[in-house]
């Protein structure tokens, strides 16, 4: 092949980025990680240590709550599918990680895209970059991750994190902007601060669309979870990992299976939370 008459040298420039970060801010990786850590091991001692009966019974009794029994049979039969396939510690452990990088993602992108929906000039800084996390192959967040915070649950965590942030933002985003204008004008002719009209009026209007965005987060965040075992993420990642490098097809279509009944059981939860919202509830009563 021929040498192109001239070369950008982006690599380079990245490499020497995150040298500098990793020699200059190095302990705030170091004290984001023993704090990240501590709380995804929290959370994986929370469901992983009780008896399994002891978690199926209250993810149950919580599936009922939200959606009523048949959410309630179906997340039953799936976790003792799970159980009989002996997943039940990795599904756990992969469960505790979804949800605390879900919760961050959730946590840092909800307000970028009020950010984004009430400033256009951040929404316009912020397309293309968000366009660039989403088509960025995931298994690349993982090279600067493992640099900064070497194997482990953290290179998973914040990997994870930046590969779902994306649907958080522009849902969000999405969600404030298709408020009616005019029930926002209403809301300014009563005196109403931009503050409280967020707060009350484009929120809870938002609120199935951010919903929907906060399934999608979900959804990508447990598909990360899994490529994250690669870089000594615990649960099933590793497990999947693991069965592709021994070629244990056995092992990987039940380690699958279990991620796929984990992710069904969080895609209902959250579409039927989203059900409950003011708005979904007024829809159906006008529907009537």
């Amino acid at each position: 092949m021929n040498d192109p008459i001239f070369r950008l040298p982006l690599g380079e420039w990245a490499d020497s980025v995150v040298a500098w970060l990793k020699q200059t801010i190095g302990f705030v990786f170091d004290f984001f990680k023993l704090v990240f850590e501590g709380i995804v091991e929290g959370l994986q001692w929370v469901l992983a240590t009780p008896p399994f009966y002891v978690v199926i019974a209250i993810l149950v009794v919580l599936a009922y709550v939200v959606k009523g029994w048949k959410l309630a049979l179906g997340t039953l039969i799936g976790l003792l599918f799970v159980y009989s396939m002996d997943q039940w510690h990795n599904t756990m452990l992969t469960l505790g990680l979804v949800l605390v990088a879900t919760v961050l993602a959730v946590a840092i992108g909800i307000p970028l895209g009020i950010w984004a929906a009430v400033n256009p000039r951040v929404s316009a800084f912020m397309r293309p970059v968000l366009d660039l996390m989403q088509t960025l192959p995931a298994f690349v967040y993982l090279i600067p991750a493992v640099v900064f915070f070497r194997s482990g649950i953290m290179p998973g965590v914040v990997a994870t994190i930046i590969f779902a942030l994306p649907p958080a933002v522009r849902m969000t985003e999405l969600g404030i902007k298709q408020v009616d204008s005019e029930v926002v004008e209403a809301g300014h002719a009563f005196g109403s601060t931009p503050r409280r009209i967020l707060r009350q009026i484009q929120l809870p209007l938002a609120m199935p669309t951010i919903m929907a965005g906060v399934n999608q987060v979900i959804m990508l965040a447990l598909s990360m979870v899994v490529i994250s075992g690669m870089v000594g993420a615990p649960g099933l990642g590793q497990e999947v990992y693991g069965a592709v490098t021994r070629v244990n097809i056995g092992l990987g279509f039940e380690a699958g299976l279990s991620v796929v009944i984990i992710a069904m059981f969080l895609d209902r939860m959250t579409t039927a939370l989203s059900s409950h919202s003011a708005v979904e509830k007024a829809n159906r009563l006008a529907t009537r």
